[in-house]
């Protein structure tokens, strides 16, 4: 599943056609609010439907949105909540709203949920979506209460989630979590910047309190990609900051993109390279090896992590690995000292 943040001015999100969404989607920073989109297709009288599920919060409202597409014409249904702080018998409530002839259900509980600087909750809260007594879509963790309360079975098929997209607004630094695998946990993602002063601007993307790209001259690398690893993982980064760097400040915004998996032109190089220099990341921990660290490692041009850990080489660290550790462009994992490292 793609992750796109969408950082406005400097702010955060992923989907289809996702140029042309932000085309559509002007800035207007006088009404500035955070949202997080989420689309999941789930199983609603015998088709496969598109559900996307919208919080936003500003400074005076706060609401959740659910829509229903239709498989009969182009448009949808939508049941709205509105969690505003005075509305507190909002909260918890039941709504019934109609797609295609079918009766849908939305019961909430969001009376304990807990929130940590996103509009959307992250626990003790339940979001439940019923359709001939069957819970096709169920958000939060307190699961248990929402089948007591809607006296309704799971469905046969989960939903699933394909596209989530978040806005967040603020000045240097912006966080999020994120899935890059359904049976993984939530990854905390970290984006950085200093934009301002008398230094060329940097920006920092971490990722479990890692940073794993540091981009240094940042007005002449505003646009740019590279493929980490997550949990052993590849995902992909794209990022566009152009305007943090030449637009009016608070005008518009930056957009990253989080891809699992390896890009089509890695695996072209990655199947007709016998050297391996697509590899992203290379793992050699504990293996034994012996002997001097190969400076031919630094020739992998696509290498961005090397696993070293629990080998007993001796001499020093190649220069070239040290200057590629230093600039950013590789992770350089071993434990110190080398034998005879200098």
């Amino acid at each position: 599943m793609p992750y796109r943040i969408t950082a406005r001015a400097k702010s955060f999100s992923s989907q289809p056609s996702q140029a042309q969404k932000l085309k559509d989607d002007p800035l207007d920073p006088k009404n500035a609010q955070d949202s997080v989109t989420c689309v999941y297709q789930a199983h609603i009288g015998g088709y496969w439907r598109n559900v996307t599920v919208i919080w936003r919060k500003n400074l005076m409202n706060h609401c959740l949105t659910i829509s229903v597409d239709s498989v009969e014409n182009d448009n949808h249904q939508t049941c709205k909540i509105d969690l505003k702080p005075w509305h507190f018998w909002a909260k918890k409530g039941y709504k019934t709203f109609e797609v295609d002839g079918n009766q849908l259900e939305a019961y909430w509980d969001l009376r304990s949920a807990k929130f940590s600087g996103s509009p959307e909750p992250y626990k003790d809260f339940y979001v439940a979506l019923i359709a001939e007594e069957e819970v096709f879509l169920l958000l939060g963790d307190y699961k248990k209460k929402a089948y007591k309360r809607t006296k309704s079975r799971p469905a046969l098929v989960d939903a699933l989630l394909f596209y989530k997209k978040e806005h967040v607004f603020g000045k240097k630094s912006f966080s999020t979590r994120a899935k890059f695998e359904n049976n993984k946990k939530e990854s905390d993602i970290v984006v950085e910047s200093s934009t301002s002063g008398p230094r060329d601007p940097e920006m920092w993307i971490s990722i479990d309190g890692i940073v794993l790209i540091h981009i240094k001259n940042l007005q002449w690398k505003f646009r740019g990609n590279q493929t980490v690893l997550v949990n052993e993982q590849q995902v992909q980064v794209f990022w566009d900051v152009h305007s943090w760097l030449f637009c009016e400040p608070g005008s518009s915004h930056g957009l990253f993109i989080f891809k699992p998996g390896v890009s089509e032109l890695d695996s072209d190089k990655e199947g007709s390279s016998s050297l391996g220099v697509s590899q992203v990341s290379r793992d050699s921990s504990n293996n034994k090896l012996t002997g001097e660290l190969p400076a031919i490692l630094s020739q992998l041009a696509f290498l961005r992590v090397l696993h070293l850990k629990g080998n007993s080489f001796s001499g020093p660290i190649p220069a070239e690995l040290l200057a590629k550790a230093k600039d950013g462009s590789l992770l350089l994992r071993l434990r110190l000292p080398l034998r005879n490292h200098k």
